[in-house]
């Protein structure tokens, strides 16, 4: 059955995205692949506003996260946590055998500058990892104000997870000084799951570079050895480097600042919408998520019924809420492709299962 996904991930793909996906795979060590590759590059560091090399990883984005906690901890990591994402870094960090302190806040409150500011005052780091926009809670951390902090730090090297945020909000990372910026594609790039991209700083490579145990498939020197030759370190996902290359094409065709622009004027129609009906965003305002909404469930709606008759009726689904804030709350994504028209036929139909649920 098919039916359009407002989950905060993965998220609807075009049909033009799906038909780039058929264009017949290439030989990965070949000119045509070194010209495809070479092709994207542009575009990529310009949305990526930034001067250093982006990489291509056939893998989830944990994947790369994972490879980043290999590649730059030396002495230990601060792990910022507000959600289930965020709060997964610790447990990386461990399984890879790092040093770390977990600095966790509520779920559905940012990360704070000084507590940051306190934590890296204490000397002991190396490093700092956290999520721009936590998915699990909708809350949109400052990044802006965190980096400030963690640019007083020489040091650490930062860590920063843009997955549902990146082309969606402007992130500028080399203005930020953001040391590993990382995504992966099955969110605000609406492409499907499957790649990671993640751009590298020279001071991460130069402290990959005095860590021995980085490991292969995620070493930053692997990927920047073969990034020189316009190749990947192993067999590429060819089909969604095609849809990152279509997916490119809309992108400038739409206008970046324009793409910005759509995504937080779709946003404030679901929050509109949340205030009429009497629902109450988790995060404050002020912190809420530019590509995704998660609003509090104050009025005890049955969720998997809402969520079953709005699947079988009306073809769309959205999310119940996610970890211990399932049934609590529920997220509503407007991130990708999706348009005022797109985003109206499932407000309205929400609407109407509410009014039948006798919560409207």
């Amino acid at each position: 059955m098919s039916y359009k996904l407002f989950i905060p991930g993965p998220i609807n793909v075009s049909e033009k995205t799906y038909k780039a996906m058929t264009t017949p795979v290439i030989g990965h060590r070949s000119n045509d692949f070194v010209s495809l590759y070479n092709s994207i590059q542009p575009r990529l560091q310009e949305l990526f506003y930034t001067k250093d090399p982006v990489f291509l990883s056939t893998s989830s984005a944990w994947g790369v996260m994972e490879g980043s906690i290999r590649n730059c901890v030396a002495k230990k990591v601060l792990n910022c946590g507000n959600g289930a994402f965020s709060d997964k870094w610790a447990d990386v960090s461990e399984r890879c055998g790092k040093q770390n302190k977990f600095l966790s806040f509520d779920w559905g409150k940012p990360v704070d500058p000084e507590a940051v500011r306190k934590e890296l005052s204490t000397g002991e780091y190396d490093a700092i990892t956290l999520i721009h926009n936590e998915t699990s809670t909708g809350t949109m951390s400052d990044l802006a104000a965190i980096m400030a902090v963690v640019r007083q730090f020489p040091e650490v090297i930062s860590i920063v997870d843009a997955v549902s945020s990146f082309s969606a909000v402007k992130i500028e990372k080399d203005a930020l000084g953001i040391d590993v910026m990382l995504l992966g594609t099955q969110k605000a790039l609406a492409l499907p799951p499957g790649m990671a991209l993640l751009s590298v700083s020279k001071r991460s490579l130069d402290r990959a570079s005095k860590i021995k145990d980085r490991g292969y498939y995620f070493d930053f020197h692997e990927f920047l050895t073969n990034h020189e030759k316009g190749m990947t370190p192993s067999t590429p996902v060819i089909p969604l480097i095609y849809a990152l290359k279509s997916k490119l094409d809309d992108i400038f065709a739409e206008g970046i600042e324009n793409r910005y622009a759509r995504h937080a004027h779709l946003n404030g129609l679901v929050h509109a919408w949340a205030e009429r009906h009497g629902f109450v965003l988790l995060p404050e305002k002020a912190y809420a998520s530019k590509t995704l909404s998660c609003i509090r469930n104050t009025k005890e709606v049955n969720l998997t019924d809402l969520n079953k008759a709005l699947k079988s009726r009306f073809k769309m689904v959205i999310d119940g809420g996610y970890g211990k804030l399932k049934d609590k709350t529920f997220r509503i994504s407007n991130m990708g492709d999706e348009t005022e028209a797109t985003m109206m036929e499932l407000l309205n139909a929400l609407d109407t299962l509410l009014a039948e649920m006798g919560k409207a």
